[in-house]
């Protein structure tokens, strides 16, 4: 594999598959392991690529995204995570204790623990939640560790009148180290698959609507902190998550197309992902522009860098507003909006960004207008001219759902 200096340059004119050739592959200088995956086929855009070890001794490739999607910096930086994690799999596969010898606080901190922080973002809540889990069950063998003994875990965290969703959590951790070592060979099979959880509904659906989201509005118009208004009226025009929408930059957004292609390095999913805007969300950007020469679009004017905290002044701005909110709930909004205006569920999770469509179904229940319009194109009782009978003589074709679900003024 040739070993090229990824430069600019070479990035833009250097990365082709000579004639006589299906694809090449172009390592790059100074990262071992990272390469670009260059085809001959018409329209084929180059894909970074890793190499890894696996358990059996051979190689295995992780694609990362086009070169299009993601710069050479993150590309290093994905590859580096997916080295450090694969290195701890090796020491793993290497160092396999016997079954016997293996505790579960030996397999956290050896193991589990280092893999959990390169991998999520939460892993601090899971070494909380292992603080309870540890004292039952940390000095059994991986062996040793019974559906019955997690019955009992679950029954005394009730006993202390845990929330059901915290006793869930709690459970839902120790089956993750279990599924871990089973995928580590440091276990034959796990004894909590498919251990019943308490599974409480405790999601809270709190949605801006009618009177109160005009008030809203009208607070995010006029409010005199316009940097923390404008962060807002972007949520709620885009659906976006606070983190993302902090963390973005102008060199991320494509006015013209109308597209905010997130990085995975931002997105909660870890991968890429576009989002499209409408008019508000671009009357919104057009007001950050105006407001300063920055990297990011909502940046503090102060500093330049993004936004660190604005809960105190959100909260402000609800008291204002009289309405009682969390920033999560500016993203249900939108997706209600979505929903109430006609947009199919698919619509909604590709929009936000749903890797599951489950997490899209809790909106289901807003799209009662074409729930009801299904159900009438399946009426038979009442005869269709008895339906025109009743029906007005001049019908008012509805207008047609637009993807402007907050309007804001034009600019001038």
């Amino acid at each position: 594999m040739p070993e090229r200096e990824f430069t600019p340059a070479f990035m833009a004119t250097g990365l082709i598959c000579p004639p006589d050739s299906k694809h090449i592959e172009y390592g790059v200088m100074g990262e071992s392991r990272l390469f670009a995956d260059c085809r001959s086929a018409p329209n084929s855009v180059p894909m970074w690529k890793v190499r890894l070890d696996n358990a059996q001794g051979t190689n295995t490739y992780k694609t990362l995204g086009t070169i299009k999607e993601l710069t050479l910096a993150q590309a290093r930086k994905q590859a580096q995570l997916l080295k450090a994690e694969n290195a701890i799999a090796k020491q793993a596969w290497k160092q396999k204790p016997p079954q016997a010898e293996m505790t579960l606080d030996t397999f956290m901190e050896i193991h589990a623990l280092p893999h959990l922080r390169m991998v999520k973002r939460s892993f601090v809540r899971d070494e909380q939640l292992y603080r309870r889990i540890a004292p039952k069950f940390g000095s059994l063998h991986l062996k040793s560790i019974t559906r019955y003994q997690a019955e009992q875990f679950k029954s005394d965290l009730m006993k202390e009148k845990m929330s059901p969703a915290s006793v869930d959590h709690h459970l839902k951790l120790l089956r993750h180290l279990l599924n871990l070592a089973v995928q580590w060979d440091m276990l034959e099979k796990n004894p909590l698959k498919g251990f019943q959880l308490l599974n409480v509904d405790n999601q809270v659906e709190n949605y801006l609507k009618g009177d109160d989201l005009q008030r809203f509005l009208e607070v995010l118009r006029t409010d005199a902190n316009r940097s923390v208004c404008l962060i807002l009226m972007y949520l709620l025009s885009t659906g976006a998550r606070l983190n993302e929408a902090v963390q973005a930059r102008w060199d991320q957004i494509d006015v013209e197309g109308g597209v905010w292609r997130i990085p995975a390095a931002n997105s909660k999913s870890k991968r890429t992902r576009s989002v499209p805007l409408n008019d508000s969300a671009l009357w919104v950007l057009e007001q950050a522009k105006l407001r300063g020469d920055f990297e990011y679009p909502f940046a503090n004017p102060e500093t330049g860098k993004p936004m660190v905290s604005l809960r105190a002044v959100f909260y402000r701005l609800c008291k204002k507003a009289q309405v009682k909110l969390r920033i999560h709930d500016l993203r249900h909004s939108f997706a209600s909006l979505l929903v109430s205006g006609g947009r199919s569920l698919y619509e909604v999770q590709q929009i936000l960004g749903h890797s599951d469509p489950k997490v899209t179904m809790r909106y289901a229940h807003l799209s009662t207008k074409a729930l009801q319009e299904a159900a009438s194109s399946a009426s038979v009782i009442v005869p269709k001219t008895k339906q025109q009978e009743v029906a007005p003589a001049e019908a008012v074709p509805e207008p047609k759902p637009t993807a402007n679900v907050v309007q804001f003024p034009k600019a001038a």
